[in-house]
Order: structure tokens, then sequence, then C-alpha cells
């Protein structure tokens, strides 16, 4: 019994953590942003990051693009030790001037001082669409090389003052033409200018030194996806509504006293006190409206967020932040009793640089983007989702689970007739009395009823007392009708909701275990977790054997799949799990209930992969 309890804990923890894991997994974003352009897989990969006083080239370089680089490569790699080569600092004198170029807009070429270079496994840049057919140029998406040997090597190029402009000039034949494949990514200080891309040709950068947000190609085709500075996200939901925000410190400092020591740095033991205040000061602004009220906001959670090539990312770690690239993200809920017909908001914070806002709604039927100005400063959502129905959580009744019973009418009326005819015949042979008319009409009776039986039936719901075995089909039913309210019982906000929502589908002990451990994990998501929303079960296999000593009492075999997901700032993570278990299942007051539970496996499946071929294996 102990050892069952313990398993049953640990399922229903990991029911609840499932709905704070999910924010922290790296899974295919299903409103997400993902390049197409496979540039992540290229055979060689540069990572250039200006800073202050230099740039840095992060490169690795295929093994069989070595000739290319040749001057990167050390002495005792090469078998021929007769080869007289120039010495490291002539070759990096040639590579800076003929191989990998910066040129500033003064037309001086940046020297460059090698530091390590060393032999390594490429960097696994997960592109799940890659060698799939881009939808938009109908080309395949490109697969990394199967050989994941690559040099790597680290080149600096000191500059003194700062440029306005840098142009970046890889390997080029005499014609112009790139000699090799390279994808990559740049970044002024902190923040990535642009996504992965190809860089086959010069590629000019103007650098904005105070603001390194705004740094950016000549090059319209070379840019990140997530450009705007400032963000406003609404989710709609049923029971719940958030404005969700993303907003940089330094345009903070516009509108409020950031507080802070210095004027380039927060410092991290300065981190915690300014993301308060910078949610206490979002709390004021930016009203929400629902349904024509202004509901009390809620402070959910602020987070230090980055944007890198996956997208918007929490910071997990406590760091020094410049303020320049600094972003926070600020979630703001407001309670509701079902689905809105309208929600509004009045947005307020607009700077010399953002005049024009994207604005985001979200609800069931996906995200849409709008835009607020000055002149046109209010967000409105209207409920235009059509034979949409909110998610409930319902007691689930015994008799509408199991297969009704189909009464022959005729024939038991055939039957009550024939007994005291039979009687009665009986009788009449005693005493020798003629019984050829009852007989007849015995005979007809019973052939009526008999004749009848398959054509002649009503049907009506089975009593509990009569429920002695469970078809497979009908342990589905049941099985994913209670796991269903087990999960939807975690969408409600309020601690008595999710309490009374989970006492129509679990009995007993089992209610206060699962309860307790929600509190538990309501706490984590109010420090900075995520919570997930289950939007799937599938049961794969179910089946129930009736426990003997206990009535009205089945044990379920089952194998199930949930998909949850979550979604914050416009991307959606989404996690699937796989459980094997046995549920112990018992009609009370003709309904069933959860009481018991034994987890005998659990499973991720890759939400990039078929469920199913992944759930056989």
């Amino acid at each position: 019994m102990t050892t069952t309890l313990t398993n049953m804990s640990c399922f229903f923890r990991s029911i609840v953590l499932f709905q704070i894991l999910c924010a922290l997994l790296v899974a295919t974003a299903k409103a997400d942003w993902i390049n197409l352009t496979g540039a992540e897989t290229s055979r060689n990969i540069a990572e250039i990051y200006i800073q202050d006083d230099h740039v840095k080239l992060a490169l690795e370089v295929y093994v069989e693009d070595l000739m290319t680089f040749e001057e990167l490569v050390p002495d005792d790699w090469l078998n021929d030790s007769d080869i007289k080569r120039p010495d490291v600092e002539e070759r990096m004198h040639l590579f800076a001037e003929q191989r990998f170029q910066f040129v500033t807009d003064k037309g001086d070429k940046l020297k460059a001082e090698l530091g390590i270079v060393e032999p390594r496994i490429r960097v696994d840049r997960m592109s799940p669409f890659a060698g799939m057919i881009n939808p938009y140029t109908r080309q395949r998406v490109p697969e990394a090389p199967e050989d994941k040997r690559v040099l790597y090597a680290e080149i600096i190029y000191p500059f003194e003052g700062k440029p306005e402009t840098l142009t970046i000039i890889p390997p080029m034949d005499e014609e112009g033409r790139p000699v090799v494949n390279i994808g990559f990514i740049t970044y002024h200080k902190a923040v990535p200018i642009i996504d992965f891309r190809y860089l086959g040709a010069p590629a000019k950068v103007n650098l904005n030194w105070e603001d390194p947000w705004y740094t950016k190609f000549d090059n319209p085709n070379l840019k990140r996806h997530h450009k705007d500075a400032l963000m406003s996200f609404l989710y709609v939901e049923p029971y719940e509504v958030r404005h969700e925000i993303l907003t940089r410190v330094k345009d903070l400092d516009e509108w409020m006293d950031l507080g802070l020591l210095g004027k380039q740095y927060i410092e991290i033991d300065e981190l915690e006190s300014l993301k308060q205040r910078i949610g206490e000061f979002l709390l004021t602004k930016n009203i929400v409206k629902v349904d024509g009220v202004a509901l009390k906001p809620i402070l959910d959670r602020t987070n230090y967020v980055k944007v890198g090539i996956k997208g918007i990312q929490l910071l997990e770690k406590p760091e020094r932040l410049e303020i320049s690239t600094a972003i926070v993200g600020v979630i703001i809920s407001y309670i509701t009793d079902g689905m809105p017909k309208e929600v509004t908001v009045d947005w307020e914070l607009f700077t010399d640089q953002i005049q024009r806002l994207p604005a985001t709604s979200v609800d069931p039927a996906g995200p849409l983007l709008s835009y607020v100005e000055p002149s046109d400063n209010v967000h409105k959502w209207t409920n235009y989702l059509k034979n949409y129905e909110i998610p409930t959580v319902i007691k689930i009744s015994v008799a509408d689970t199991v297969e009704e019973l189909n009464i022959p009418i005729i024939l038991l009326i055939s039957i009550v007739v024939a007994l005291p005819l039979v009687w009665l015949i009986w009788r009449r042979k005693q005493t020798q009395q003629p019984v050829v008319i009852y007989s007849s009409v015995l005979v007809f009776v019973i052939v009526a009823g008999v004749v009848s039986y398959p054509f002649v039936q009503i049907t009506s719901k089975r009593p509990v007392t009569l429920v002695t075995n469970i078809k497979d089909v009908e342990a589905k039913l049941i099985l994913e009708s209670l796991l269903k309210n087990v999960y939807r019982a975690f969408d409600f906000r309020e601690e008595q909701d999710v309490y009374d929502k989970l006492a129509l589908s679990i009995h007993g002990d089992l209610l206060a275990d699962i309860y307790l451990q929600h509190r538990k994990s309501f706490a984590v998501q109010k420090a900075g977790g995520a919570q997930a929303k289950v939007k799937e079960v599938n049961i794969i296999d179910a089946s129930a054997e009736a426990v003997g000593d206990e009535s009205h009492t089945f044990n379920f075999k089952s194998q199930w799949i949930v998909m949850g997901n979550v979604g914050h700032w416009a991307h959606v993570h989404t996690r699937i799990n796989q459980y094997d278990a046995i549920v112990k299942v018992k009609a009370i007051d003709g309904h069933w209930k959860i009481i018991d539970l034994e987890l005998l496996e659990e499973k991720r499946i890759d939400p990039t992969q078929p469920i199913l071929a992944q759930a056989a294996q």
C-alpha cells in the first residue's frame, strides 16, 4: 500500500508539475516563429559579436572546407613538417585582408588576432524543418552535414572609436561569388540584430551605439523576426484574460524612475527590486476592460527575457544586464466568469521612437495581429467564436457510460402470461379435464414472445448493481472523461474552484493529496513559472477488471497520451507525455470517481514526430 501511495502521489505530482515545466521545455513552437532558411544548418557557421572596442568572430569550419580557411589551421595539424608557412601573425594579416574582412565606414580593414583554435564537434542548432519543403519557396530546407567535425576558431578584430558602419565580407572569388557556404548570425552587444541567414555577399551593418536595438543591416533581408522593442499581447480564455507586455528597460526610463545606481548596467542585486517596481508600475497603466468593466488586475509574474535565435526565452540565471538591451516580460491576469464578449486595452505608453505598437490578441481560434498608435490607441478583441463550447468539468455518470439494458417487453409479458397457463394446464391434467385450448394459448404466447424478441425491445439505464463488467470501449470512455476532468480542474485560478472541480472526479485521501500538490505548484508559478493547459487527452488502450473484494470497483489497466501547451508573448510551447498506469475507479452515488492509481511508466513524446508511432515503441 505504501508503494502504491508513493507512485500515486508521484503521478499526480507530475500532472501538476506538467503545467509548470512546459514553459521551460525546448519543443516545437505551435505559434512561435521558426527559421525556414536552413542557414543554421549550413556547412560553415559564423557567429559575429560587435562589442564596444572589438568584433569577435566565432567560426565553425566544416572539415571539408579547411583549405578555404587554411590560415587558421595550426602547424602541428600538417603531415608534412617541411612545408614552409608564414607565421601566425602574417597568416592572420592575410586572413583579415582577403579571407574574412570587416571594413569600417572610413574604409579601414580591421586587423585580426587569433584566439582559440581547436577541433570540435559542431553545435547542434536544431532545425525542426530540416529536410522538409519550405512552404514559401517550395525548396527543401537544408540539413546539417552528417560529418560533425569542425575547426573552431575565435578571431578578434580590435578597433578604436566607434565606427558608424561595418561591412562584413566573406571569402569571395575573383568574380565576387562566395567560395564556401556560410550561415551567420550577428549580435550588437547582447542584441541579435538578425536571425540566422546566409552570408553570400558583403553585408553592411549600420551601428547604433546609443541603442543597439536599432542597429540593422542595409539589406532588408538581413533582419530579425522579433524586431519591435515594445509589444502587447492579449490572451482571452475561459475564466481568465491575460495582458502580457514585453518592454525594454531603456524605454521604461521614459515613464518611470528606474531607481538604479548606474546608467549603463543593472547589477545582479538590483534585478529583483527593479522587476517588482516594473510590475507594480504596469499594473496601473494600459487599463483593461472586460465587457466594459475594469476588473481587478493581478500581477501574475514578471521575468527578464532575451531575444535569441529560438525566439523569446526566459533569462533563467541572474546576470548583470545592460540597460540598453535588457527586456522585461510582465503578465497581468484578470479572472472572469466565463468567456467574455469583448475585451479592450487602452494603451497609453508611447515614446518618440515607438509610435506604432504591435498588439496581438490570442483566443481559442488562434492569434490575430493588429497595431495601436497614439491616434488609435485602443486594442479591442471581440468574441466572434462560433460553435465554441467552454470546457467544463462535470460528474461522470455510471448510467451514461455503460451499455444500456435492452428489455424484450413482449417476451417478458409472454413469460408472465405463460407461467399461470402452465400451472392451470397442470391442474386440469390432474383432474383429467381438457387442456387443448389452454395448450394452444400457451404455444401462441411462447411463439409470440420468441418471435418478437429481436424486434420489440425497450432500453433502460443500467443500475449500478448490474454493472459487473465493463467493455473495453466503455473503459476508454470512462477513463477519458475522468482524466479530462482532472486536467481541466487546473485551468481554474481560484483554489476553491480547483478543489471543487477535482472533487467531481476524485475521492478520498487522493483528493487532498492532489489539491495540496496543486497549491505547492501554484506557489512556484507565482515565483516565475508558467502554467500550461492540457488541450487533449487520448486513450490509447484501456481494459477494466472488477476488484473482487470491493463492490462496484474496477482496476483500469490503461495507457494514454496528454498534450498540453503554455503560451506567452505569442509563442506556444507544446509538451506531450505518455502514461501507463492502473487506475482504480469506483462507482459512488451513481458516478465514477478515481480512488487510487499506480503509475507503471511515464515518457515524453517528441511533438515533431507522429504521436501514435512513438507510443507504439
